[in-house]
Formats: C-alpha cells, structure tokens, sequence
C-alpha cells in the first residue's frame, strides 16, 4: 500500500496565470491557463459577502487547457489541454487528479467538451471534439468527435472521424431528434451547423477504437453568411439556436433550417456605444445562460424564451430575454453589469460564466516584468436574481456585485531574509530562521520564470533553485541534509538555510539544470555544474559549490528553452555531455568538459518542444509540436544519431507522438524525480508520456541489459527502486550521481565483464527506495512527495561500507580511486564519512520530513516543544503548502496559508488519515532512535491521534478503511500508528448502516441482547455442521429486514471507493478493508454497533483468513483470534472443528515449497503461517478442546508423517497450555498421548521432524500443570488425574525413550475417607491429584490431593521378573500421610455449595434436588474454576517433602 505525503515550496512571488478557459459549479469556479495549470476558485453562498480567492493548483497538464467540463454525477471536473492530455478531477475536497490519461494520437488536440445524457445503468459519457492533420499531405484539417467514458477516461468510441462539412467549429452542444436519439451540434463562425449522431457504445479501457462507427452526418448550411467578422459563436442548451456574435450586432440562426430567426442590435447600449462603434472589439462573448428558470415554453403559439449573456472587451455584460415563436421575435434587456475601468487600457481578456444564480466574471491582465509578459486574473461574482436601481442613460437595471478578488498574493508575503548581494559574482548569505531583517522588497518583487529542485544522491532535497524573469539565480539550500552536512555531522536547528545567487544573465532564466562531473580533469577544478538558459540567447556554466561562472556560450539565436542532460548507463565522454533546445530550432550537444559545442542538429521546423535521449545506444529523439496552441497540431519527429551528427529519421504527423512514446519506453529514468527527459531539470514532470500498458513496459525492460526498471507508467508507484542511492560513493559530499559513474566504469574496456556485472549490481540497486521525491511542475512550484515506505526502510541504512562493498566489487578491476577535495580516504579504499552515526543520518531525514509534513500555528505548545526538544521548526525561509498526489504523476497543491490546509483536513477523511499516519509513524520512530526526543515525538503522536480533533473540531476524522489497509505494513512503526489512529477515530467515523441509532439506543441493546441470546441458542442446537452453511444462513437472516440489507451491502460494497485510488488499491481491498472494519468493530466497540453485525460478518471474515490475502489475511486472523471468546465463538458453534481442520490444510499448503522463486510471495507465506499457528489455532482450540484433539488426532494418520501440521499443533498445544490451562485440564491424558504418538520411536520421520517440539510442549505441560511431572534426567513422565471420580483415580508413568506406559499408580479414595473430606457422595467427578514430583533418584513418587487432603508415596524401583511381566496392574501408594488442614482452608464441597448458591440453587434443599439441578457441564465448569494449579511439592532432602501453593510454605513432611 501506498502512503504518500506532499509538501509544496511556493516562490516567494504569485505565479502568472493567463486563462484560456474557465468554468464554474454552484460550489466552484475553475480557470485553465495557458502553461497547463487549473485553479480551483471556492465560491460562498450569495449572502456571504464572497471574496474569491484561489485554494488550490490542480497539476496535471503541460500544455494550454483548451477546455473545462464540470460534471454533475458524480461531481467531478473533466480538463483537456492541447497536448492531447485528459485529467479527472474531484469536484470535492481536496480536487484529486482521479484518472489521468492521453487521447490517441490520431484522434488530435481536443478542443470543445460536452457531457452527453446518461442512463442510471451506465457510466456518464462525454463528448469530445479534436483536431489534427491528416495522415497523408497535411494540408486538410481532420476532425475526430470521439466518445469517452467520463470516469475511467477510456474512448467508447469513435462517432465522427475525417474533414468537417463546416469550418472549424466555435461551439458544442447537445441535441436530440425525433427518434430521442442523442446527437452531437456543431456550429461554426458563419452558423453553419453539423449535426452529429451519437451511439451507444462501450470499450474497455486500453483500446483504441479509431473509426470504430463513422456515424451518418447531417450538416446543413445556412444560406445566409454573417457580414462582418464574427467574434464569437454561442448554441442553446437543446442544440436548435446557434448565436453569432458580432461587433455591433448578435444573430440568431435556427440550426434545422439555416433561416435567421432575428436579430439584436447592440448599437448606443452599454456594450457598444455609438461614439466607440469604430473601435475594435466591442462584443467578443456570450453564451445562452442554463436552467429552467432561464429557458421557458410560453403555452401560446410555441414560443420559446431563452436568455443569452453578452458582454464586450471592457467587461461590460448584458442578460437578454428572447423570444422565439413560428413568426415572431422578441428581445428585451434584463439587467447589465457594469464595465471596469482597469481594463480600458487594453492588454486585458475577459471571459464569463454561470454558476447556479450567479454570473461570475474572470478577467486576465497582463503586465510586464523584465521584458516578459506576465498574468494577473481577478474574479468577480454578480447576482443575476438581486438587481439594483439603475444609474446608466438607458435605464436597464444593474446586477448586484456579490464579491471580488484575485491572485493578490497576500499568501506570498516577503520573509524576512538578507538580500544584499554582490552583482559581479555569487555570494552566499546564511541567515537563521528567526532572523528580524525584512529588506526583502527586491527579492518579492522578482517572479520566477524556472525552477528545480536537488535531491540527487540524497535521502532529501537539499536546495531549490529558482530562475527569475530578470535573469537573476537565486539557490536556497538546506545546509542539514545536503550532502556536505555529512563533513560536520549535520546538526542546528532544521531547516537550517542558506541563500546564494548566481548573476550575470540579461534575460528571463527560461531552463535551469545541475550535473555531476564523472570525468576528472586536471585543468578544470570543478564537481557540480550549474547550467542556464535564458532568453538573451546563452547559455551559462556555472560552479555550483563554489558560485563562480566558468563559461558563457552563444551559439543559439533565439531564446533556449530547454536544458537535457544524459541519463543513467551513458557512455564516456557522453555523460558528461548536455543537450540545449532553443526556439530557433537548434538543438546542439555541449561537452562540459571541453566547454565547447560537439554536435549540433539543425533542420528542425521549429521548437522542439520535448527531446529523449537514449544512453546506451546513443540517439536522440526530437518532438516538434506546439504544445501551447490548439489550432496548430502539426508535429513532427526527427531521431539523431549522438555519435555521428547524422539524422537517422523523420516521422510526421499524427504517428510523430507514437514513435515518440515508443522511443521513451527504453529510456532509463531519474529515480528522485521520476522524469526520462534527463536528470535534474527544470522541465516539468508532466512532459513524460503517458504510458498505458505496465506488464508490457515492465517485461520490455526486464529484456534490456542496460535499464532498470525503465519506465513506470504511474509515478506514484510505492515500488519504484532507486537507482541513484546505493552507489559506492552515496554520502559523498559533493552530491556524485553513481549510477552514470558505473555506467562509465561498466563499458570501459572490459565490456564482457562489464555485462556480466549489471545483473548483480541491479539487484543490490533494488532493495533501497527513494524517500522524498523531488518535482517541479510548473516554475516556482517545488512538489516533494514523502513515500512513507521508503522513509521507514531506511531504518536499516548506516554508515558501513558493507553496502558499498557489494557494489565496489563489479568494478574493482577497472576502477581507479582518485582523491577529491572534501573527501575522507577510508582504509578500506572506500569513500566513507567520519560522521555522523547510523541515528544521527536517519534522524536527519526523519526531522526534514516533519519540518514539511507537520501543521504549524495550531498548537503553539507544541511547536516550542518541538523546536526545543527535536530541533525542528517552521521553515520560515519557504511558503509552504500541503497537497495531495493524484493518477500517473499529477497533483493537486493547496495554496500557501493555514487556511487552505486546514479546509483540506476538514474536508478530506482520507487526506486525515494519509497524513495523520505519516505524522505519527514519523514520530513513533523518532522515540525509538532518540531518547531525547521522546516527550516531542510522544507530544507529535498524541496531538495528530486525540488533541487535534479538540482544538479543531469540525476536522474529518481519518478513514477507517484506508487506515486497516496498513494494518499489515511491513513497518512496526506504521502498524502501530495505524491501529492508535483507528482506535481514536472508530467512535467518530462509524459508518452509518452499521451504527445504532442513538434515539432508540437502549431498547435497540436490549433486543439486541435477546437476539443474540437466541442466535447463540440456535447456533448451539442446530449443530452447524460447517462454516460455509454458516455463511449461507447469515446471507438469509432477515431479508425482509431494511437494517440486514443495508448492512449487507456496505460489508459487499466495492464501487465508487475514492479512497483506494489513494493507496492504489483495488476493488478486492475495498471488500477486505469493510470487513475488517466491520470485525474490528464488533470486537472492540460493541456498544456502538448493531448486535446482528456479527452474525454477518464472522463468515466473511473467515472466507477472508482463507482467501490468503497478504494486506487482510493475517489481521482478519488476529480479529478472530481476539473475539473468539467474546463474541465469534457463540457465532460459530460447531463449525470451529470444521474451520480448524480447514485452517491445518492452509497451512501445509502454506509450508510447501512455492511454486515460483519469488521472495514476496515466500514472505507472505511466512507471515500467514505464523498468524494462524501463532494466533489464530489457539484461540479456535481453547473455544473448543474437545474438536482440537479430534482434528489434530485424525491427522496423525490422515497426513504424511513429515508434514507440517504436527508441529504446527504442538505450537499450538504449547500455546494453549499456557493461554488456558484450565480448560485443557480434564483433556491432559489425551494431550500427553498426542505428544507421545508424535516422539514414536517406530516412525523415526516423524520423530525427526516433531521431537524438538514435543519435548518442549512436554516441559511446558509439567511447568504449567503440578499434576504432571518429569524426572531431573528426562527419562520418565508421569500424569495425574485433574479430575474424575475418585474411585478411579489414577496416575499414570511413561518410558519417554521408549514411549511405553511403564507404571498405573492407583490414587482412589483409601477406605475410611471422612465424608466432609471425601465431598458430596452424588457428585460424579471431583478434583483429583493436586501435585506430583519425582524423587531426586527417580526411583519414587509423591502426589498430593487436595480433595482429601492426602500425601501418596509410591517406590518405582522393580526387579527383573517385573520388567518382563506386561501387566499394568494399578500399584497401591506405598505411604499415606494426611496433610492437616491449614489457615483459611475451606474444602472443595464447602465451595461448591457457596458457588452453587451465588448461581440461585437452594441451599436449604436436599443434596439429591441439588444433584439434579447441576448437570454435569455445570459441576464441570465450578471444578474447573476451583482447581488450583499453584500446588507444588519440593524436595528438601532424600526423604522430606515440602508442599506450598502460591510459592508459601504449607508444611513439610517426612516420607
């Protein structure tokens, strides 16, 4: 299971944000820009006074957005943008990317969305307009309406594909014909109209149904064109009226026909006034406003009144009511919305939409910084049912304004930090936490244009560097956790930051990376690169470690947009290479070596927009598509060969994007931040295609030599190995990336033993993981995800060079060590730390999690707690935010603020529950690995298990379900945490159909009560011959009854589970998770559940326990094993023998070697065995005695002698002993048999395999039961009768060698017994033998009866004649000695008759009524509960006996 955690580093500016698309909820208004990101605007209730500001980025888009669709059922926000990239998102907090997926490559750049009419049986469908060229010459445009499925994203299929009868159209809408068959409206700029049928179809996710159903097209043109240009084209909600706007004028046209049925004429309104009406760009939008209330059939004539928004360049708005009859038209004003004046001069967009009763404008100014163009958007809310008197010359009443607000920037405040600076080269300035200099306005007036996070060869990111539009580098270190804090063993507060910046570019910092030298140069003294591209055309070297420039290079002519640098296993001298794309079309390879340009590849048409390069065979793939712009999708792709220069291939069109896919499927990727386009760049995250296939990409790269886990098609893969962590030199202080350092090392000279080496050296790569992954989707924006697992693994890292070692021995031949400044020669020839020790390394990467992952200002005790204590504080240097990660490598960031991440924990159960989870583990392991954290680690715990639900109290409380899911996590740390956050949040978050209903809560528990009074009763007499018939009834307990039926279905439910996209999990763990739930509930709160929950759940958890799952089996078992006696055991009845001999088969079945060599399935073998034999079998023996020695006998001679399942029982057996003695004591003799049979000299296979443990259930069963005894040598067992009656009492002594009953000792009342000793003469069975003991010799035998109150001594010496004699005659005692009565001693029958009478019967009535009332399960169950298992007898001498209970002498006794 996956926990994720995310933390966002924000730029100290507001990003820029040009809206290309927008659209709004009742709830909600969401915005598209132009770089691919989507704010999420909340919006209140009209009578709040709103003040709309944006909560949060959904990232999930490289491209321009080109559409938004928000989605009524489930509610949910469907985005596209013109790379052809289609995201799901949730409509509810916190808006998680739920499906993230690519259209087909033929299919183009969507760019109109509509949602289609569905049924309740199936899933909601969209419709989807795309453009593309055509496969052939290009010149055509080609159009494809695909259908898509708007949950799982997959194309349904196909209902239009090939060349519009219109132009490209400018509006999407939904119409149906005659027949009420569903089709799809096309309107272009003239009001010509295609009208599309659409089918019903379905398709499973991964097809690619092209030209699946080429649908009949009906297109109509109209015989009138508009005279003028149109701005803007708007259809009615039905599909049948298609408005044209024009600059002084609207048209409206009737789709079937083609006629005009009217015309509105804006001339000398508030949207073109007759002094502006030469002015360009009067009207430019409108749309025709949805809802019943809006769109009226008036009962006369047929006419129909619709209302359409119109609004202009200045912001000005108008609503008009339209009437449209046979032949009539009608228009009358109903209100306007005034313009605003900030926008008059120009350089501004406006776009409107409709949310419920509300007309929500959002404006877009643009604004210069450094020569770069930048986006401001501000929102404004005007009621459309509130209006306000009229202040205009038309007298046309005003909308009234509801809110306004914007991306201010409030949330980026300036914090306090040193800004003065050198200007000729970089300085570094140090400041603390708490520093009190605000000079910062120079550093909050900057707006960042690039930026890039380094965390190689680190468990932590320990720097962000950000590019500015005024070609400034600022690089923000976090001194503890980079790799040189290992020279001084870390310390100080965390984060403990540093500033230094890097100027000299006279243009925006458009591409920004770091490398790792590999090659050593003797002229150029230098270990990491800074590398540069700006928009005045160079490119800039810089020396990251010391902030010196090495080299400046012009050899682009335009701005350079992207910097790529080599991946893993790259040959020399290419690893030490760099690719630099600029606009001019140029992509030219660099050596930093040489400083100079190698290669260069010209020829491109224009900008490659994404660029792969291949190591190992050393090609490079170049992508020339514009990504930012929906019209032109035209792309082409031209693969290069790195060595020679020579151009290998062109692909173009729409197979350009295939063969690119197909390209970057081979291509090894960066293990910190998940990208394949290079190392550490500052390209976005969201450039990496979208792979759809896993076991093909998995299985392709396993056929590679060189690649490692290639390519994974979801980046929020918790199983994702490392390749950069486990290299020889992990902790060197300059941050070496190892991986590409083998590479160079592998295909040396030796390339035989280079290749027989990558094998081995991949499997040491893959047992460490990466923590913290490092990714920056949009400039400014620093996403570090926080993978639990992997944080918890490193508990085992250390200093020792026994890791390394491993891996330093594939290149021991070829590689020569060399010095480098700052590093410590071990003498062992490994580069190796001095300090610090193995807590003090993880310690840094637990504290550095919390930094980031913790909610600071709620609780101000804690905070100082934890900046005293653990050396934790705010990072005060960084806005940060929390977010959540979504599908295949998106995420959704929350703005910086407490606010924001406070709505997201009182919003989101599952956000509760992932990051309480994180927190408390995180905290749970500090205490373990520093003493002197333990108050702020237990304070941490408590805070996120109990006290945050009391300082905020409208908070989520955590998921339930997605909490039991790590209930089996590999970390003892996270199950603890797990289990402390369930157990505080079950009596809050108890699902409804399981909860009793407060109002009724005592009648409810008293026949809940009576029911389970009578299903224990039946359960009893019915005798249920198995568990399966057992779950058959449960399914048939009360059909009729609505509580049964509800709670049936939550215990089967499995659709619409968001919670398991969280984890990724799938429809098997949601069943598995409820019932846990459910189980945990009837065990631990009974109270608050219904009493029928267990009936209903008790054989679902047991199909669970069988089902072997290896998230749900083992603690399915434990429940049971819990409850047993409580509550599962009056469920089961006489199925517990059945279920037991079930549980015997699983678990040779478990023993057996498996069939594949897979560690992870041996593993979970292991852990299923050891909760059944450990937990589970003991519970079910102790329910049932008697069924345990029947199944565990039978299986003597049912099973082969080497099977497991004999050992397995005598654990068990060992474990009952010491769980329940008592219960077992009048079932000692078949015990001893059984673990007898088991030591048979006869059959030495199973002797071999059972004799450590039956030897050890021996001397367990002699030091729990004092009726049982073993000789000082080992040799002789002798068992006593517990209870029975007393003229049949015997002892028995067995040969342990030989496994032979050697001796019956006769223990029976002697004549004479005094009645008051001797108990009640109708009781049938009493308590026997009390003690036993073998003399010092062996040779003799004492046993003491408490019944009685007797002391027996018999002598097991014999002679010859005797041994050859086979008779066991019973042996009378030798000696008897009666024990006189000491202080505070009552006999048995004494206590009986109190018992008896505490349990209702008579005292004063006859022994013969008594002895008929108690049966004999009743007189069992007070023996058992008056038998004393604290006598024993000590020998004090060769012939004095000493006898005492609860370890106090009770007299001694002279034999």
């Amino acid at each position: 299971m996956k926990c994720h955690s995310v933390a966002a580093l924000w730029s100290p500016s507001p990003p820029s944000h040009h809206v290309t698309a927008a659209a709004a909820t009742p709830a909600a208004l969401f915005t598209g820009a132009a770089d691919g990101t989507v704010l999420h605007w909340p919006l209140a209730s009209a009578s709040a006074s709103p003040s709309p500001r944006p909560s949060s980025i959904l990232c999930a888009h490289a491209a321009a957005i080109t559409a938004l669709c928000p989605l009524p059922s489930p509610a949910s926000l469907l985005a596209a943008c013109a790379a052809g990239v289609l995201s799901l998102f949730s409509a509810s907090a916190p808006l998680r990317c739920l499906r993230r997926r690519s259209l087909p490559p033929w299919a183009g750049s969507p760019s109109l969305i509509t949602p289609l009419p569905s049924t309740a049986s199936s899933n909601p469908r969209v419709a989807i307009l795309c453009h593309a060229p055509d496969d052939g010459g290009g010149h055509r445009q080609v159009s494809a309406l695909v259908v898509v499925d708007a949950r799982t994203l997959a194309v349904l299929h196909t209902a239009f594909h090939g060349t519009l009868s219109v132009a490209t159209p400018r509006a999407i809408a939904v119409g149906s014909g005659a027949d009420e068959a569903i089709s799809v409206v096309l309107a272009d700029a003239q009001g010509r109209a295609q009208v599309v049928p659409v089918a019903e179809g379905a398709a499973v996710e991964g097809d690619s149904p092209r030209r699946l159903s080429v649908s009949s097209v009906s297109s109509i043109a109209s015989a009138e064109t508009a005279d003028g240009r149109v701005e803007a084209v708007a259809l009615s909600c039905d599909g049948k009226v298609v408005a044209l706007m024009l600059k002084t004028r609207c048209l409206l046209k009737c789709v079937a026909e083609g006629a005009v049925l009217g015309e509105l004429s804006l001339l000398g309104t508030s949207l073109c006034k007759a002094d502006r009406a030469e002015e360009t760009g009067c009207t430019v939008g409108g749309f025709f406003l949805s809802g019943e209330e809006w769109n009226a059939r008036a009962s006369d004539g047929g006419i129909v009144a619709r209302s359409l928004v119109l609004w202009s360049t200045s912001g000005t708005a108008a609503v008009y009511r339209v009437l449209v009859g046979t032949s009539s038209f009608e228009f009358e004003p109903v209100c306007e919305i005034p313009d605003n004046w900030s926008m008059k001069g120009g350089g501004s967009e406006v776009k409107f939409c409709q949310s419920d009763q509300r007309l929500v404008r959002v404006e877009c100014c643009s604004y210069k910084v450094a020569g770069s163009l930048l986006w401001k958007p501000k929102v404004y809310i005007w009621s459309l049912d509130h209006l306000e008197p009229s202040t205009s010359d038309n007298g046309l009443s005003s909308s009234k304004m509801l809110g306004e607000g914007g991306l201010l920037g409030e949330e980026f405040m300036p914090e306090p930090f040193h800004s003065h600076y050198d200007i000729n080269k970089g300085v570094e300035v140090n400041s603390q936490m708490c520093s009190s200099d605000s000079s910062n306005l120079e550093r909050y007036g900057r707006t960042v244009s690039s930026s890039m996070v380094l965390s190689e060869d680190s468990y932590a990111p320990y720097a962000v560097v950000y590019g500015f539009h005024n070609g400034d580098i600022e690089v923000i270190r976090f001194l503890n956790v980079s790799p040189s804090a290992a020279k001084f063993g870390g310390g100080g507060i965390y984060p403990h930051i540093s500033e230094r910046f890097f100027l000299g570019h006279k243009g925006a910092i458009l591409c920004l990376a770091a490398h790792y030298m590999h090659a050593r140069s003797d002229s150029r003294n230098f270990h990491r690169a800074l590398i540069s591209g700006s928009s005045d055309c160079t490119i800039r070297v810089w020396d990251l470690d010391a902030g010196t420039l090495l080299s400046v290079m012009h050899h682009h002519v335009a701005s350079v947009k992207q910097i790529v640098l080599p991946p893993v296993w790259t040959y020399h001298p290419w690893d030490d290479c760099f690719l630099s794309v600029g606009e001019d079309g140029l992509v030219a390879l660099v050596s930093l070596e040489t400083m100079h340009v190698e290669r260069m590849f010209p020829g491109h048409p224009g900008y490659a927009s994404m660029v792969a390069w291949e190591g190992v065979k050393g090609y490079i793939a170049c992508l020339c598509r514009n990504l930012h712009s929906c019209n032109d999708a035209s792309s082409g792709l031209y693969i290069w060969d790195l060595k020679t220069g020579a151009r290998e291939r062109i692909i173009n069109g729409t197979a350009s994007q295939s063969a690119f896919e197909h390209f970057c499927r081979g291509i090894s990727k960066n293990a910190v931040t998940g990208s394949i386009l290079g190392g550490t760049t500052s390209a976005s995250s969201l450039l990496v295609p979208i792979f759809k296939e896993t076991s093909h990409l998995r299985s392709h790269a396993d056929k590679k030599g060189h690649d490692n886990l290639s390519v994974s098609t979801n980046h929020n893969n918790g199983h994702t190995v490392s390749l950069t962590v486990t290299a020889p030199t992990t902790y060197d202080f300059k941050g070496k990336t190892p991986v590409p350092d083998e590479a160079h090392v592998f295909h040396g000279d030796n390339s035989a033993y280079s290749s027989a080496k990558i094998v081995s050296c991949q499997s040491v790569q893959k047992r460490i993981k990466c923590p913290i992954k490092c990714s920056c989707p949009y400039p400014g924006i620093a996403c570090l995800r926080f993978d639990l697992t992997a944080i918890m693994s490193t508990q085992g890292m250390t200093n020792s060079n026994s890791d390394r070692q491993s891996r330093d021995h594939l290149h021991s031949g070829n590689a020569k060590e060399t010095s480098q400044p700052g590093i410590l020669d071990s003498p062992s020839g490994v580069h190796e730390m001095d300090s610090p020790s193995r807590e003090s390394l993880e310690g840094r990467l637990l504290r550095f999690s919390l930094c980031f992952l913790h909610l600071w200002d709620v609780d101000c005790d804690l905070d100082k707690l934890l900046v005293d204590e653990m050396q934790v504080c705010k990072p005060e240097g960084c806005h940060i935010a929390t977010g959540v990660v979504g599908d295949r490598g998106s995420f959704t960031l929350m703005f910086p603020g407490k606010e924001a991440t406070l709505g997201l924990w009182k919003s989101s159960a599952e956000f509760c529950a992932m990051r309480s989870l994180s927190i408390v583990s995180l905290a749970q392991r500090m205490i373990t690995l520093s003493r002197s954290c333990t108050n702020a680690s237990s304070a941490l715990a408590a805070f996120y298990t109990r006290h945050f639900a009391e300082k905020v109290p409208d908070i989520k409380p955590p998921s339930l379900q997605l909490l039991v899911s790590f209930w089996q996590h590999p970390s003892e740390h996270v199950r603890m945490a797990a289990r402390s956050l369930f157990h505080c949040a079950a009596p809050r978050s108890v699902p409804q159909p399981l909860r009793i209903h407060k109002n009724k809560a005592p009648d409810v528990l008293l026949s809940s009560l009576d029911s389970t009074n009578d299903h224990i009763s039946a359960a009893q007499s019915a005798s249920i011959s198995s568990y399966e018939q057992l779950k058959a009834d449960g399914r048939n307990v009360d059909k009729d009854d609505s509580d049964t039926a509800n709670m049936i279905s939550w215990l089967e439910s499995f659709e619409n589970q968001e919670w398991l996209s969280w984890i990724g999990g799938t429809s098997q763990d949601a069943v598995a998770s409820n019932i846990i739930v459910a189980a945990a509930l009837v065990v631990w709160y009974p109270s608050i559940v219904k009493a029928k929950l267990a009936n209903l759940v008790v054989s679902q958890l047991i199909k669970l326990v069988m089902s072997m799952n290896d998230r749900y089996s083992s603690t399915a078992a434990e429940l049971l094993a819990e409850g047993m006696e409580s509550t599962w055991k009056a469920c089961l009845g006489a199925a517990i023998t059945h279920f037991m001999s079930d549980i015997l088969f699983q678990i040779e079945c478990l023993s057996t070697a498996p069939s594949s060599s897979a560690i992870h399935k041996t593993a979970v073998a292991i852990t299923m065995r050891e909760a059944l034999v450990g937990t589970l079998l003991p519970s079910l023996a102790m329910a049932d005695v008697t069924g345990f020695f029947s199944v565990i006998e039978s299986q003597i001679w049912a099973t082969s002698s080497d099977s497991p399942i004999h050992v397995a029982s005598l654990k068990t057996l060992i474990r009952v002993v010491r769980g329940a003695p008592k219960a077992l004591a009048p079932y000692l003799e078949k015990a001893i048999s059984y673990i007898l049979h088991t030591m048979d000299p006869s059959n030495l296979i199973m002797r071999k395999a059972c004799i450590i443990s039956s030897m050890m259930a021996l001397r367990e069963m002699a030091r729990v039961f004092p009726m049982v005894a073993l000789n000082e040598s080992m040799t002789r067992l002798a068992v006593g009768d517990a209870i029975g009656e007393i003229h049949n009492a015997t002892i028995r002594v067995y040969d342990i060698e030989s496994v032979t009953k050697i001796r019956i000792l006769d223990a029976s009342g002697p004549p004479g017994l005094p009645s008051l000793l001797a108990g009640s003469s109708n009781t049938t069975a009493t308590i026997l033998i009390s003690a036993l003991s073998f003399s010092p010799d062996g040779e003799g035998l004492v046993a003491f009866s408490e019944n009685g109150l007797m002391i027996r001594w018999w002598s097991l010496g014999t002679g010859w004649w005797e041994r050859l004699s086979r008779s066991l005659a019973p042996i009378q005692c030798t000696k008897l000695i009666y024990v006189p009565p000491w202080e505070g001693f009552s006999p048995n029958s004494a206590r009986l008759s109190i018992i008896s009478s505490i349990l209702g019967h008579d005292k004063h009535g006859s022994s013969e009524k008594k002895a008929k009332e108690l049966d004999d399960a009743d007189n069992l169950k007070l023996l058992l509960h008056n038998l004393d298992l604290s006598y024993r007898l000590h020998w004090v001498g060769g012939k004095t006996i000493k006898l005492t209970r609860h370890g106090q002498e009770l007299g001694t006794f002279q034999l």
